[in-house]
């Protein structure tokens, strides 16, 4: 039932949409073809083309070619081209002839009634060519000029080429007006950013300024066009339709089986996002020993507010708007994982972790700049920084995150302990730097470790083991279970082990090497595998053996006993 209302409500969005590009759109960036049952391949990949670059020219992110609207007249008539199956196929068609291998963004088949008859419309949402490239449909590139289609021109060809990156977030929203912004969402946004400033006067004048004094003061209103960053802030949701990429975000909750129990959609104002969604997260009271000399447990809340409104508003400042898809929060019983659309700049999480990084640039700059102003985000990437030391300072797992898709990052948040013992080691280690307290995070996961960062670990006595079975020190076994266990874990020296096989060879006058096997298998480090622990009894016999105590009896290995070497 819920997905079938949220259809219905995305036709009616792009019915409004369609309205508006016949009500409002330039001709350049929008073609309206009647195209009945057919229409000419060759033609389509010409106006992908001729569209996706005066989208660019124009600083807009999308172009619309749209079937089943007449061009002279904008009537909507209708069209039967192709099936929904037949659409798939056009856009792997187009892909294979239009330069870098681009697609439409997205097809729509919608079903307006016009006088009482539902006619379908097909509209092709095509992407603005890539900054300084423009786009070619069979090694050829195409603009428009009016509603004619003609070659590229040398003027908008050098135009293109000689463009830097471009800020989504300040490029504007056609047919926007202050109407269309939310009065609410600018009365926060005035207030934070006079919590921000705090100062009498500053605050005195923000008040007698209007809104769209207040709007253009902050550059989110440009020559009183509406950028995308005061849109997708401070817009009304009733008029997300005219922004070519509309933002939604989605909080869903999982059961125990990891079943999807209850869900939720959010649309602008963004400024608001944070609050919306965190009131329906279920923040639980976790209890835990932080340090077994005491008696009583701390009580704490499994997610720290700050700590999630920090992440989700670095969900809307870093997502890339340009390529869709929506922000995600998913609650689970232990953790929340927070996606969203775009690369992470910095690389690695390591590199911001490390005192003195600066981001090179932010993918929405005016869009930061604004949040920064409205108090959502902390500025110089203080902000990961930071959420990092409080769950350090809650004695609890730090973030992960997911850099393995290319247009997605992924956060893990955990509200509950992995290990009791890292837990030990962070409340009676309150120096250590965040780099070393991450490397922890690691060890107490299972992840391996370059050989430097093990290095710097032993250093500091926090870890013992292999590189590849690596366990914490000593130190944190406080219980009768965990000495036992740390025991286990770190084994005895290799005098102990070669005593016993020689006790044992003494006592019944020889072994094989099942026998031995049988001896030491289980008093060998429970971190070695069954491989590991065999080539280390070989290793011992060795030993033995070159140093003249024991012998075998055959010249067979695979018989053979060994036996004590005769004084």
């Amino acid at each position: 039932m819920e997905i079938l209302k949220y259809r219905k409500k995305k036709q009616k969005e792009m019915e409004n949409l369609l309205k508006a590009l016949i009500d409002n759109w330039e001709d350049e960036v929008v073609e309206f073809k009647e195209a009945g049952k057919d229409y000419d391949k060759e033609k389509i990949g010409q106006y992908f083309s001729a569209l996706s670059n005066e989208a660019n020219l124009r600083s807009l992110q999308y172009g619309w070619l749209v079937f089943g609207v007449c061009n002279k007249s904008r009537e909507i008539v209708g069209s039967d081209y192709r099936n929904t199956e037949g659409l798939k196929t056009l856009k792997y068609e187009i892909a294979q002839n239009i330069s870098g291998g681009m697609s439409f963004i997205d097809i729509y088949e919608i079903y307006p009634e016009i006088f009482g008859e539902v006619r379908r419309v097909v509209m092709f949402q095509i992407p603005a060519a890539i900054t300084a490239i423009p786009t070619a449909w069979k090694n050829q590139e195409y603009a428009r000029e009016g509603e004619s289609l003609i070659p590229l021109s040398q003027e908008k060809r050098e135009r293109i080429r000689r463009q830097t990156f471009q800020d989504w977030s300040k490029q504007f929203v056609e047919g926007a007006t202050i109407e269309h912004l939310d009065k609410d969402a600018i009365a926060i946004a005035r207030g934070k950013f006079k919590e921000k400033i705090d100062d009498e006067h500053v605050s005195t004048e923000v008040d007698s300024l209007s809104d769209e004094e207040f709007l253009e003061a902050r550059k989110l209103l440009i020559n009183g066009r509406i950028t995308n960053a005061a849109m997708l802030l401070l817009g009304n949701e009733r008029f997300d339709y005219l922004m070519q990429s509309m933002p939604e975000a989605s909080w869903r909750i999982y059961d125990s089986k990891e079943m999807v129990k209850d869900y939720k959609i959010f649309k602008i104002p963004f400024i608001t996002l944070s609050d919306r969604i965190t009131v329906n997260i279920r923040n639980l009271t976790y209890r835990y020993m932080p340090d077994q000399m005491t008696l009583f447990p701390q009580e704490i809340k499994q997610f720290d507010t700050w700590v999630l409104r920090e992440l989700l508003n670095n969900c809307i400042v870093h997502t890339d708007y340009s390529i869709g898809g929506r922000i995600y929060v998913n609650e689970f019983e232990d953790k929340l994982i927070l996606t969203n659309p775009g690369s992470f700049i910095p690389g690695n999480v390591e590199t911001i972790l490390r005192p003195g990084y600066t981001s090179p640039f932010y993918r929405n700059q005016l869009l930061a700049d604004a949040m920064v102003r409205f108090k959502m985000i902390d500025t110089e990437t203080t902000g990961i920084r930071r959420v990092f030391n409080i769950q350090r300072e809650r004695f609890f797992p730090l973030p992960d995150y997911n850099l393995t898709q290319k247009d997605k990052v992924e956060v893990v948040v955990y509200g509950r302990e992995i290990d009791e013992k890292y837990t030990y080691l962070l409340h009676d280690n309150d120096n250590l730097d965040l780099v070393t307290v991450y490397l922890l995070d690691q060890v107490q996961k299972g992840n391996k470790l370059p050989k430097e960062a093990v290095a710097h670990l032993r250093k500091h006595n926090l870890v013992e083991g292999r590189v590849s079975h690596l366990y914490l020190s000593a130190p944190l076994a406080r219980t009768d279970d965990e000495k036992a266990k740390y025991i286990k874990n770190k084994g005895f020296d290799n005098k102990y082990y070669q005593d016993m096989i020689i006790d044992y060879i003494q006592q019944f006058g020889m072994a094989n090497k099942q026998q031995i096997r049988v001896l030491l298998s289980d008093k060998l480090p429970d971190t070695m595998t069954d491989a590991q622990k065999d080539r280390k009894i070989l290793s011992f016999l060795t030993q033995l053996r070159k140093a003249g105590v024991i012998i075998r009896d055959s010249e067979s290995r695979q018989h053979a006993n060994w036996i004590m070497v005769k004084e």
